[in-house]
């Protein structure tokens, strides 16, 4: 049998045996090691004229007209330091004190709210309530979820000698928090009692972990820019402040965030760089948007090993909260339009800014060869189905154009002439690129409005 098997046997038939030995000397204390709270004074203060007069004296003259002085020495002297009789305690000082915020701190009195991407923090102490020395003491501590047990504490190979009669040993255990849902703390310990008997005592304590925000993201993609919305929403009850957001992108991808406040004078940004506000999300639902500029970072072969991929990137965030307890998250990968690779991809470099009606312009195109191989040689044509449109720009001249061959990764740039029939604001499409050695045809020019003027 291993000596893991052999382990598991020893420490059930232990607990077997603690559940019929009753009492143990030993027990375990936990409290969670987090900071503080603001202690708000239940008490609303109040101000010094609101007892000697009510809302509504300064709607006789007379009385206002003498109690204006009394108001006038309170607000210049409204404490005296040397009174320790407290007896301005209640008094409204500040513009804060309805508040009830007080100077005083409060230690957290239960485990509280614990929020995936915290580190939990725990300070344990297992206490001898018994009037006799235990000795040999094996303690472990131990987190379980539903995916995974993790051990935090394990004195097997060092046991604790001995914990003397209302002695106690202490030790603290961190843990970042992962995983959502049911977490169990468990402690054990194996010892010695005053008689020699060896027990077993387990201790369980149970919490849950809660999701502190989420993130909604959309993607839109405008031309050959992609654009990333992320909207962050607040689920705890204390602000959150936002460290970074920043958005990690996949491999080709390259990315910019897009804030309002980026055309601010250069000393300022550089305070900007060197010191970075976080962005304040408030407690109970307050959200923040974010966004992101993607482009493909190279082009040309590049883009073939992409093909068919969607994964744009994850977000790294990382918060504080009012005390600057930190918090990090990073979520999945976010996924948008799947990338599909042409062979070939026809742009316009440049359309004339005056076309004049029926008059011939020229439109700057370029032809790029996205394969590893030499295509071509290609004809330009414009193509209309008959039954639906109206021929309003047509090519001027042969109906054909004729292009060479285009090496792999490379392009070639033309200039195709155009005629419009038709006043306004009209389309060209129909665009085709014709590989008469392939015999295959490429639609690859979206359709292109242009206006059309009078002489």
């Amino acid at each position: 049998m291993s000596s893991t098997g052999s382990q598991a046997q020893a420490q059930a038939q232990a607990q077997a045996q603690s559940q019929s030995q009753g009492s143990h000397s030993l027990a375990f204390r936990v409290m969670r090691l987090c900071k503080p709270s603001f202690h708000v004074d239940p008490p609303l203060r109040l101000d010094l004229s609101d007892l000697i007069a009510g809302e509504d004296i300064f709607d006789d003259p007379v009385a206002a007209s003498n109690l204006t002085p009394l108001l006038d020495r309170h607000a210049a002297n409204p404490t005296d330091s040397s009174d320790l009789s407290y007896r301005t305690r209640f008094l409204l000082h500040d513009s804060s004190d309805p508040m009830g915020l007080s100077s005083l701190l409060v230690l957290p009195q239960s485990f509280g709210a614990i929020y995936l991407g915290e580190t939990f923090c725990s300070y344990i102490s297992i206490n001898n309530s018994s009037n006799f020395e235990v000795k040999d003491v094996i303690i472990k501590a131990e987190i379980q979820t539903e995916r995974q047990r993790l051990l935090l504490l394990d004195t097997s190979k060092s046991p604790v000698e001995s914990i003397r009669a209302g002695g106690r040993y202490d030790f603290i255990v961190e843990h970042d928090v992962k995983e959502l849902g049911p977490h169990t703390l468990v402690c054990t310990a194996l010892y010695n009692d005053g008689e020699g008997e060896r027990k077993y005592l387990p201790q369980f304590f149970k919490f849950m972990v809660a999701n502190p925000l989420s993130v909604r993201t959309k993607v839109r993609v405008v031309k050959e820019t992609t654009y990333l919305e992320a909207c962050i929403e607040n689920h705890t009850k204390s602000n959150l402040f936002m460290d970074q957001v920043d958005f990690e992108p996949a491999q080709h991808w390259s990315a910019t965030i897009l804030q309002a406040n980026e055309h601010h004078s250069h000393s300022n940004s550089q305070t900007r760089d060197t010191f970075k506000p976080p962005i304040l999300i408030r407690s109970g639902g307050g959200i923040h948007n974010y966004l992101y500029q993607l482009k493909l970072s190279s082009h040309g072969s590049t883009q073939m090993k992409v093909e068919g991929s969607n994964i744009l990137g994850k977000l790294q965030i990382t918060w504080r909260t009012n005390l600057g307890e930190p918090g990090r998250l990073q979520t999945q990968q976010i996924l948008g339009t799947p990338i599909t690779r042409r062979d070939i991809e026809l742009h316009v470099l440049e359309v004339p800014s005056v076309i004049n009606l029926e008059r011939s312009f020229s439109l700057h195109l370029k032809l790029t060869n996205q394969t590893d191989r030499e295509l071509g040689p290609f004809e330009v044509s414009l193509l209309y189905d008959g039954l639906h449109e109206e021929k309003v720009v047509m090519i001027n001249g042969l109906q054909t154009m004729a292009l060479p061959q285009v090496a792999a990764f490379s392009f070639t740039d033309f200039h195709l002439d155009l005629i419009a029939s038709k006043l306004g604001i009209q389309r060209i499409t129909g665009i085709t690129v014709f590989d008469t050695r392939e015999k295959k045809s490429y639609n690859s020019l979206p359709d292109l409005e242009i206006f059309v003027d009078l002489d």
